[in-house]
């Protein structure tokens, strides 16, 4: 049974190592390209977040905001405290820090099971640099464009996060983590941020570049079917081909909010040995690309004006 059910993926990705291997020049190209795009943007803006927010982790910064922040999360999202900071965070650095994010909480023990799995639904979002400046500024030629992107996926984010709250939080006990703020070791905790951030920034460079090669035939089809098809399967890729118009708008929105495949693999990297389910972060994400296209489409005709 389990033989029969790899057949068809063998026999897909037997078809992709022709294909590669016979656009061999093409696809070294595309590779090369993905890679100048990761050493020239995606690292220098990921990778200090990627070590900043797990030092921040280790250091306590969960359990130094929730008390902060318990009043909001509990609720709207019903999630506690230290629940805010994969939220912020993600906000912030951009994918996928927000779900690195609540992995490490739920591997310190500050998050349930179910609590990292709802929080995994909408705490791991795009860049804002890359909503206001690549989008906005790069393809609409407005920053005012681009802070309507970026407003339309936080409030998405945040109603997606109100979707899929589950029942009412109950109190409970929480069991000591295995750091403290006060005792954890300022240098260990920094090498080990770092360390794990390489780890990670080598992971999302990888599953870019493979998923930026295999958008190059969608991005041959030309029309908006291009952009709709690129976008589902890799974000960055989606800049050069999306039209400055109204339906233009509504698809980066709707994208966005989707982040790729790319960033389902991404996340899947950095939820590794957690535990944590995949599917509950893909059906959080499918939601916000609805939930995303649809507010575009009432706010286009504004944003656009």
């Amino acid at each position: 049974m389990k033989t029969r059910n790899l057949a068809f993926p063998c026999l897909v990705l037997c078809g992709v190592l022709v294909w590669f291997l016979a656009d061999a020049a093409q696809i070294r190209t595309a590779a090369a390209e993905a890679l100048s795009l990761c050493a020239k943007s995606v690292i220098p803006a990921l990778f200090p977040f990627l070590a900043v927010s797990r030092l921040l982790v280790s250091l306590g910064f969960g359990e130094w905001i929730s008390p902060h922040l318990a009043g909001v999360m509990t609720p709207l999202f019903h999630q506690p405290g230290p629940a805010s900071s994969a939220l912020l965070l993600g906000l912030v650095g951009g994918y996928p820090i927000g779900a690195q994010t609540a992995a490490d909480l739920y591997r310190e023990r500050l998050l349930t099971e179910d609590e990292a799995a709802r929080l995994l639904t909408f705490c791991n979002n795009s860049n804002p640099v890359f909503l206001i400046s690549v989008l906005g500024v790069g393809v609409f030629g407005s920053v005012r464009a681009g802070v309507w992107l970026w407003l339309i996926h936080l409030l998405s984010a945040l109603l997606v996060g109100m979707l899929f709250r589950g029942g009412s939080s109950t109190p409970r006990q929480r069991s000591s983590p295995s750091f403290s703020c006060r005792s954890v070791s300022l240098a260990g905790a920094f090498v080990d941020a770092v360390k794990g951030a390489a780890t990670s920034m080598l992971a999302v460079c990888g599953f870019i570049t493979l998923f930026y090669v295999l958008a190059q035939p969608f991005a041959a089809l030309g029309g908006y079917l291009a952009p709709a098809l690129v976008g589902l399967v890799e974000l960055f890729s989606l800049t050069p081909l999306l039209p400055a118009d109204r339906l233009g708008f509504i698809l980066a929105a709707a994208l966005s909010g989707w982040g790729g495949l790319s960033v389902l693999a991404q996340t899947a990297a950095v939820l590794d040995g957690t535990g944590l389910p995949l599917r509950r972060c893909l059906v959080g994400k499918a939601s916000q690309c609805l939930l995303s296209a649809l507010l575009a489409a009432l706010l286009s005709s504004y944003a656009l004006s």
